[in-house]
């Protein structure tokens, strides 16, 4: 069994990397695994893509098509997309279905993988020691404090071991987005200054070739 120390690193780096790419994105993504992959699911999804692709061309083929020069080919292109028309239609009912269940399961696994561990862990071994510290380096109200709420006086809680990770997360993911972020912004500005030399030798050549004539 992994120790409590890293469960609740992993359960609060697990957090704070929902909460910085974002649930919706999290969901869209494991969306898109999902119908790559081989199940009943992924098969209907490509049915679904095969069915719009005949709809499309039929429809273009119903627009090329006179109603008046060509009425039986026109009717008969225009009951086939009708036909398309009501089948997408029935088939995007399903998958969106599909998906809102999708969505339900994947927010439901994650708040208990989440918001639950969170309050459970620290309420079952809130008497657990996660660490000693060394005795006699820090005053009785330093120690206290560590313990909180019910560990052994000289020892670090898993309450504020809990705390401690998410405060250190968050302090280093913020600088990493920080980071990365300046970067992308020093990249974007040489772009635009290498586009600008660019373009000012064009416009000079088209100056000079005005003067000429």
């Amino acid at each position: 069994m992994p120790s409590l120390l890293v469960v609740i690193f992993a359960v609060e780096l697990f957090v704070q990397l929902v909460n910085t790419i974002g649930a919706a994105t999290i969901n869209n993504l494991l969306w898109r695994i999902a119908l790559s992959l081989p199940i009943p699911l992924s098969a209907e999804f490509a049915a679904q893509r095969q069915k719009q692709k005949d709809y499309l061309a039929v429809r273009r083929e119903l627009n090329a098509t006179s109603s008046q020069d060509e009425f039986a080919k026109w009717a008969r292109l225009r009951r086939q997309h009708d036909k398309l028309l009501e089948d997408l239609e029935k088939r995007k009912k399903d998958l969106d279905a599909a998906k809102t269940k999708f969505d339900r399961t994947l927010t439901t696994v994650r708040v208990v993988a989440t918001r639950g561990l969170q309050w459970f862990l620290p309420f079952w071994y809130s008497r657990e020691p996660m660490f000693w510290l060394p005795y006699g380096w820090f005053p009785y109200y330093v120690e206290w404090f560590a313990s909180f709420p019910r560990a052994p006086l000289g020892s670090v809680s898993i309450v504020v071991w809990q705390w401690a990770c998410t405060g250190v997360l968050k302090l280093v993911i913020e600088t990493v987005m920080a980071v990365v972020g300046l970067v992308v912004a020093t990249r974007q500005k040489q772009q635009e200054k290498q586009e600008a030399k660019q373009a000012v030798p064009a416009a000079g050549a088209g100056d000079s070739k005005a003067e000429a004539k």
